[in-house]
């Protein structure tokens, strides 16, 4: 990880004027000044101007303003495997800061059998560190009628309005079809979306043990134990359960054709379905696994597994099609002395790679600027998409009146090579080296604060806040004002 930079300077301006920028959002573009005071936008309009005692002024002619990214799938300081990752909530949302996202979206995990509320509170004792706004989706590892009540605590007193469910991780974390079908029921009842890690655990756990009796133990097993077609299995199997349950669904890190088509099938349908992809994904491909060095190999060990390369393009027409609605990273850090504990068998390898300090500017290289995106669908992708699905648009994911002053600033023609001898994240290895990309925020704002500029960091531990976010039924405007307690929220949020 890059060392700590010396602070530009405090700043805690009451208000900010961003003068002439062309303001990008997911719907339009156009040219204007904003202005933020206490964290919030008051104003946008022509000609706007403070005097030099009310705050400060940046000229951003010739420069996008769009709105922070929304990264709705992390994963800091997670338990997992027998190790910790190593981002915790601060190295990483100030990461994150850096390359452009200003709200996380993280997991709390409980183990099976614990309170889920004891878990919830467990996760948010450990993001008080954190240097952007964050929230949770919690996930249901195991059932009984303490873990329906919780889910109605935590959707109705703190804001939590999505749980997450793995299908894969067999004898750990792994949700099966019992689980599901309560859990998303319950969801249903509360007004809330359900998310799924899909890959058929069971099949998943046979073809590790296959390639392991075959004297498959290196990290070429990982792909080898976790085809398309165990995650295309599970996506169709959870899409069906949702419709019978009657709950909208997200299905997170979508990494093959085989999930892509359940989810075009069931939109196609009318079904609620929505789909995230990794920037990763859309990037590296599966011969990463057969690189002889081995260190090198199992750095992208993650699940799903990077795939051929002929599914990238899938993914990619999903994105311009709208069948795919996010990206995001699955950011989830371990260093090589973590990721060496599986060098003799690749089933212990933690499974997770970095990407949050990288994403937008990956996709705008790979995605603006070879045309497959355009400006306004890169805000919808990257932050937009991800804010409205999950309940905290127009607060986040938009340049308007009353939303969060969270807004980066982009120069499209400045280039920076990717590495890990200069990224932020706390990893000795970056999935996207040596890639030079061109297109990149050269100042991150982050509830009316200048947090980033021109490669200087000015994020402190525990500035970030929680966000809570409502559920969606037509009873949950009742619950805004139980919910807001537990809010930071300045805005009327939709209801969808």
């Amino acid at each position: 990880m890059k060392e700590e930079q010396t602070s530009y300077g405090s700043l805690e301006p009451t208000k900010l004027l961003i003068k002439n920028a062309t303001i990008v959002n997911a719907d339009n573009s156009f040219v204007a000044d904003v202005l933020c005071k206490d964290g919030t936008i008051i104003e946008i309009g022509q000609n706007l101007n403070i005097s030099h005692d009310e705050g400060d002024v940046i000229d951003a002619t010739g420069l996008l303003l769009m709105p922070g990214g929304v990264d709705p799938h992390t994963h800091m300081e997670l338990p997992f495997m027998g190790t910790v990752a190593s981002d915790d909530f601060y190295t990483g949302t100030r990461a994150g800061l850096v390359g452009g996202t200003t709200t996380i979206i993280d997991f709390v995990i409980p183990a099976p059998g614990q309170d889920i509320l004891e878990a919830h509170g467990q996760w948010m004792e450990r993001a008080e560190k954190s240097a952007s706004d964050y929230s949770f989706h919690v996930a249901i590892t195991w059932w009984d009628d303490s873990v329906s009540e919780a889910m109605g605590v935590l959707a109705q007193d703190h804001g939590v309005n999505s749980f997450k469910h793995f299908m894969a991780y067999k004898n750990a974390i792994m949700a099966d079809d019992e689980i599901l079908v309560n859990s998303f029921r319950r969801a249903s009842e509360l007004g809330a979306i359900c998310t799924v890690h899909a890959e058929n655990g069971e099949l998943v756990d046979t073809l590790q043990k296959q390639m392991l009796a075959r004297g498959i133990t290196g990290p070429e097993g990982h792909p080898m134990s976790r085809p398309p077609e165990v995650e295309g299995e599970a996506a169709n199997r959870a899409i069906v359960i949702a419709d019978m349950m009657n709950v909208p669904l997200y299905l997170v890190h979508t990494s093959c054709k085989q999930s892509l088509d359940a989810i075009t099938r069931a939109r196609a349908s009318g079904q609620r379905v929505y789909g995230e992809v990794l920037a990763g994904h859309l990037l590296v491909d599966d011969s990463v696994y057969r690189n002889p060095d081995i260190t090198f190999a199992a750095a992208h060990v993650m699940s799903p597994p990077f795939r051929p390369k002929e599914h990238q393009e899938h993914l990619w027409n999903a994105l311009q099609s709208g069948n795919l609605q996010t990206t995001a990273t699955d950011h989830c850090c371990f260093c090589e002395p973590q990721k060496m504990v599986g060098k003799d068998d690749f089933t212990k390898i933690p499974n997770g790679t970095a990407g949050i300090e990288d994403r937008m500017h990956v996709l705008w290289h790979h995605g603006v600027n070879t045309g497959r995106l355009t400006e306004n669908e890169f805000v919808a992708i990257t932050s937009a998409n991800a804010a409205k699905i999950f309940n905290i648009y127009p607060q986040k994911g938009a340049i308007q009146v009353g939303a969060d002053a969270d807004m980066v600033i982009w120069d499209p023609s400045k280039k920076r090579t990717i590495s890990k001898d200069t990224h932020h994240q706390n990893i000795d290895f970056n999935i996207f080296e040596g890639m030079e990309v061109e297109g990149i925020n050269v100042i991150t704002i982050s509830n009316g604060e200048i947090v980033y500029r021109d490669g200087k960091v000015n994020a402190e531990r525990g500035r970030g806040r929680h966000i809570a976010r409502p559920l969606f039924s037509s009873d949950s405007r009742a619950l805004q004002k139980s919910i807001e307690k537990n809010s930071v929220a300045k805005v009327d949020r939709k209801i969808i």
